[in-house]
Order: C-alpha cells, then sequence, then structure tokens
C-alpha cells in the first residue's frame, strides 16, 4: 500500500511538473518577408526566459512578381520552413501560440493559398496583421524592453516594409507603414550586384520620396530619442562595434559604411568588417532605407532598441509581466534566479547612491544613465556567489555578458559587466577601457564608488554603517569617516588601506581620512 501510494505521489508530481513546464512556455512566430522567426520562451521569476529562437531565410517578398502574385517557389520555402517550426509548437499549449504575417502578406494576392497549406502544417490559425497594426505591435515591443521613458522615434526596416513611430511611455501618438523593405529594395535596386554609387543613390532616393510625406508631421511632433528595431540597425551596432566605435549610428557613420560596401563593388563579394554571413545579401538595400530615414527626418543618432514586433506579440500574451520600469524587472528577475541576498543588494545600492550623489557637483555621473547603472550593478554585484566565493566577480561578469538584459543597451550590458567584474579585488583597468560607451571616464568613477560602496557595507548590517563624506579634487577621492571610527573597526580600515593600493595600481589616487 505504502509503494503505491508513493508511486501515485511521484506520479502526480510529474503531471504537476509536466503541466507547470507546458503552461508557462509560450511561443510567437513571425511570417517576415525576408525571415521567419519563432521565439520561445518561459516565464521564470517575473521575466521571461529564452529557451529557443529559430530563424530562417525564406525570402518571401522576393517571390512577389508585378502584379503581387507570390511565386509557388517562395510558398514552398515558407511551407517547408513552417514544417520545421511545427516540430517544437507541439509540445506548446495553443493558447500560449500566436503566429502572424506581415507585408508580403498583406499584399500577395494569393496569400490565402500560402495560409491554407500553412495552418495544416502549424496546426494554428495565422494572423495577417495590417501595417498600422504592425506598427503598434513593434512599438509595444520597443517599450517592455527598453527602459527609456522619453519621447522616442521607432524605426522597424522590414523585407516589404518600414514601420515608423513616434510615442511616449507605451503609446504610439503616430505610426505608419511604408511599402519599401531590404527585400523588395534588393531585388529593385542591387538585382544586378553591383555595388556602385548610382546603385545605392536610386535606392535612397526612392526611399526619400516614400518618407517625404512623413516629415512635417514626425517632426512637428519631435523625439527625444530614435531606436531603431530592425536587422539593419542591429548589423550597423554590430559593425561599428567591431570597427571600434560605440553603439551610436549616425549619418556619417552610415556613409562611411556605403564607401566600404561600394568598395567592394559586387554584393557577393560585400565584406566588410563587423557583418554577419548572414545578413550580408539584404544590408545593402536597408542601409540605403536607413539613410533615407536619417536624411529626411533629421535624425542625429539611432540606438538598437532591445525588441520589436515578435516580442510585442509576446507580451500581449503576458499582460501581467505589463511594467513600465522594464529595467527594473529584469534586476529583480536576477535577484531571485541567482538567490542574491536581498536585504544587502539594498543596503549596498543605498550606500553607493549616497556617495554617488555626494560627488555629483563635481562628478557628472548623469551620462550614459551612469546612476540608474551604479544602481544596478550595486543590486547585483553578488550574482556569482552561487557559483563560489573565491571568484565570484569573474562568475558574476561572465553571467551578465552572457544573460539577456531586457532593459539595458548592449553597451550598458558591458559597463554593467565591467563594475561587477571589479567590484572587488585586483582592479581590471583594460575591461574598462574597451567599453563601446561614450565615456571610459565614467566607468572608473562608477567602478571607484561601487568598490567604496561594498567596502563600506562588509558587515552586512545598517546599524553599522559609518556616516562617510566623500569629495573629489579632478579624479582625486577623499573619503572622510568619524573621529575614532578606524580605531574601532581594524578590520574595516586594513581593508579602506588596501583598496587605497588597489586604486593607486590602477593609477588612481583614493585619500582616507
Amino acid at each position: 500500500m505504502a509503494h503505491d501510494h508513493l508511486v501515485t505521489v511521484h506520479a502526480n508530481q510529474a503531471n504537476l511538473a509536466e503541466q507547470s513546464s507546458h503552461h508557462d512556455i509560450y511561443a510567437v512566430i513571425d511570417l517576415g518577408s525576408n525571415s521567419f522567426h519563432m521565439l520561445m520562451v518561459k516565464v521564470i521569476a517575473g521575466s521571461v526566459q529564452v529557451i529557443g529562437r529559430v530563424k530562417r531565410k525564406v525570402r518571401l517578398a522576393a517571390g512577389l512578381n508585378q502584379q503581387q502574385i507570390l511565386s509557388n517557389a517562395a510558398m514552398t520555402r515558407g511551407w517547408e520552413c513552417l514544417a520545421l517550426f511545427a516540430e517544437r509548437l507541439q509540445d506548446i499549449p495553443a493558447d500560449n501560440i500566436r503566429i502572424i504575417g506581415t507585408a508580403t502578406l498583406r499584399l500577395a494576392t494569393n496569400a490565402d493559398k500560402f495560409l491554407q497549406q500553412a495552418e495544416v502544417i502549424v496546426g494554428q490559425k495565422i494572423q495577417v496583421i495590417s501595417g498600422e497594426e504592425e506598427a503598434r505591435i513593434i512599438y509595444l515591443g520597443v517599450t517592455h524592453t527598453s527602459t527609456h521613458h522619453s519621447k522616442r522615434l521607432v524605426i522597424d526596416i522590414g523585407g516589404a516594409s518600414t514601420e515608423v513611430i513616434v510615442g511616449t511611455g507605451h503609446k504610439p501618438a503616430l505610426l505608419v507603414s511604408l511599402n519599401m523593405g531590404c527585400v523588395t529594395y534588393l531585388e529593385r535596386f542591387f538585382a544586378d550586384d553591383s555595388l556602385t554609387s548610382a546603385n545605392f543613390n536610386s535606392a535612397i532616393v526612392a526611399a526619400e520620396q516614400q518618407v517625404q510625406p512623413l516629415v512635417k508631421l514626425y517632426q512637428e511632433h519631435g523625439w527625444q530619442l530614435a531606436l531603431g528595431a530592425s536587422g539593419t540597425v542591429q548589423a550597423m551596432q554590430e559593425i561599428l562595434i567591431s570597427q571600434g566605435s560605440d553603439e551610436h549610428i549616425t549619418l556619417p557613420r552610415l556613409e562611411l559604411i556605403m564607401q566600404q560596401a561600394i568598395a567592394c563593388q559586387h554584393l557577393s563579394s560585400l565584406n566588410i568588417i563587423g557583418l554577419a554571413q548572414d545578413r550580408k545579401v539584404a544590408f545593402p538595400a536597408g542601409l540605403a532605407i536607413l539613410m533615407a530615414l536619417f536624411r529626411q527626418l533629421n535624425i542625429q543618432k539611432m540606438i538598437l532598441s532591445g525588441g520589436a514586433l515578435r516580442e510585442g506579440v509576446l507580451y500581449s500574451l503576458l499582460p501581467q509581466l505589463h511594467q513600465s520600469n522594464v529595467r527594473n524587472r529584469t534586476v529583480q528577475s536576477l535577484m531571485i534566479r541567482y538567490f542574491i541576498d536581498q536585504q544587502h543588494a539594498y543596503r549596498v545600492a543605498e550606500v553607493a547612491t549616497d556617495l554617488a550623489a555626494q560627488l555629483e557637483p563635481s562628478w557628472d555621473l548623469s551620462d550614459f544613465d551612469g546612476h540608474s547603472l551604479l544602481h544596478s550593478s550595486a543590486l547585483i554585484h553578488e550574482i556569482g556567489l552561487l557559483i563560489e566565493y573565491k571568484n565570484h566577480h569573474h562568475h558574476g561578469a561572465y553571467i551578465i555578458t552572457h544573460a539577456e538584459l531586457p532593459g539595458f543597451t548592449r553597451a550598458q550590458q558591458q559597463l554593467l559587466m565591467a563594475l561587477v567584474h571589479n567590484h572587488r579585488a585586483d582592479i581590471n583597468t583594460d575591461i574598462i577601457a574597451k567599453q563601446t560607451m561614450t565615456s571610459v571616464l565614467l566607468g572608473q568613477r562608477l567602478t571607484r564608488i561601487l568598490r567604496l560602496a561594498v567596502i563600506l557595507s562588509m558587515r552586512r548590517k545598517d546599524e553599522v554603517l559609518p556616516q562617510v563624506k566623500i569629495n573629489s579634487a579632478g579624479e582625486q577621492l577623499t573619503l572622510s569617516l568619524p573621529n575614532g571610527w578606524l580605531a574601532q573597526h581594524p578590520l574595516m580600515s586594513a581593508e579602506l588601506e588596501q583598496e587605497v593600493l588597489y586604486q593607486q595600481q590602477a593609477g588612481w589616487q583614493l585619500l582616507i581620512s
């Protein structure tokens, strides 16, 4: 009897675990004009963890003729891709799956033929969304993966359409979908395999004509931040960082990359440092469209957003994760998943915030969202303790480097890694110097503040935190403690003396009084 009872209990536990894992898994498929994408996530600790990404270059838009009839060859490529996706979908509850079609399936006069067979293959309904709805969902995906709250311009260059949105917070104010994309422009302007000034100029002029009617309305509305949500923008950022620049995309930098492409002469010979192999074919056309947008809308600089269409669809499935502060949600999830001592983490963050506030009049820490990044690094500085103590700062840096962190740009994630890596022991100045942010000096200053906050909080008790004052003369720091305090705390005194040496070895002067 007892044995039968245990078997039943174990079976029920297994069934509950199976149901739970299925219940928390979601899948979104985007039938794009260039690529089909499948994103699979699991909801863990109040955030999403990607458990699978599948991408296939289908180039559906290349199968459209002048009569907007989709070729059998293009449809077959799409069906074959969906047959691969279907294998994973069978393990996910139907209510947790969304499949959407975009520009090419909007344009194709025989889209019904493709959709009928596609739905048989995946066993799910496919929703073909309007251009306006696509723009709205893209904006939703950006807002739920980026931490910026300012008025923003969002641009997504797809295979057959380009969405341009302006909004504040979670609300888009202006949105439009333009009939131009990297696949259709590839077929129209670069089909002869030539990368010439004439081909680029023709593509840019055509794109500018599409954008021109928007200019007055969009510029009157204005924006404070420009975000790119497309593969073209991601490719540009990867190129810039590989070539030693920061993550900001500007028109002069776009023109420089265009000249590098023209120097290759042929699309089949395109070889730009930092350009991934799978992005090469559609990149020149996407670059031309992006340059037209920069010129017409007078965009000064742009960075890559954290998400777009797929993420927008995903978060529409997850209303429980609709939080305005994406960065906070990400950090909280990391603290739970890696069993960080939250009380101590907030203690260190409070000390770091106080030191930063005292230094702010002479040290500008607001650049690059410095105060927020300092706070975040303090909250997760012990993330590597789950692995072991001695090198936990190295383990933490590794985790942050390879984690998906919605709410942080790539460069901000790199800075977060550098701060966690350097919060204790020897200071690796090379990691700070290799940052792709706007100021290496900011990285040095934040590192020094975090290290002092960690030392001052080392007893892990609020009531023994000393009242300290800190000031700077240029880059020289002076930390002042209450009279007699160091004599009463010999271990803390020794730690601070050692810290003076660590910072001295890094070329920084720290005085303790």
